[in-house]
């Protein structure tokens, strides 16, 4: 079964985002095995680069403001291409203060939601919903209008 994970800095404290992933995860689980790791927030991006770089496995992309939009249909070709070559994937959300340099230099791809900025906790959210999203459009479910 195709890997997802998905490293985050920063733990969901409001009870609705944990509701609200645990959901994705839940509906995630018949198209991939997804794993998230939380990450505790630093001082500084600087000072979580490592242990996000630590925990990352195979085809990183990193969420980023300045990194290539997509749209759904993309993404989940994206998505395929990965998967029809046995890739793993880590998805990284970074902490309120974003991303160290050297974690979006490592990464494979940086992806923009949006030039918006977003709380990472609904970052998070958002991303399980577009991969979630991904497989249904890779299964032709009616999940995508």
């Amino acid at each position: 079964m195709f890997k997802v994970n998905v490293v985050c800095v920063g733990k969901l404290k409001e009870r609705f985002w944990r509701e609200a992933c645990a959901e994705y995860e839940k509906r995630l689980s018949r198209y991939c095995k997804l794993t998230v790791t939380e990450l505790p927030e630093r001082a500084s991006p600087k000072e979580e680069a490592e242990e996000i770089l630590r925990a990352c496995r195979g085809y990183t992309v990193a969420l980023a403001i300045e990194g290539e939009g997509r749209s759904s249909e993309e993404f989940a070709a994206g998505l395929k291409k990965l998967c029809d070559r046995g890739e793993e994937v880590t998805f990284v959300i970074g902490s309120s203060c974003g991303l160290d340099e050297r974690v979006k230099a490592a990464a494979k791809e940086k992806l923009s939601f949006s030039a918006f900025t977003f709380p990472h906790q609904m970052m998070r959210v958002v991303l399980l919903e577009q991969i979630y999203r991904a497989f249904t459009i890779l299964a032709g479910a009616e999940y995508h209008k």
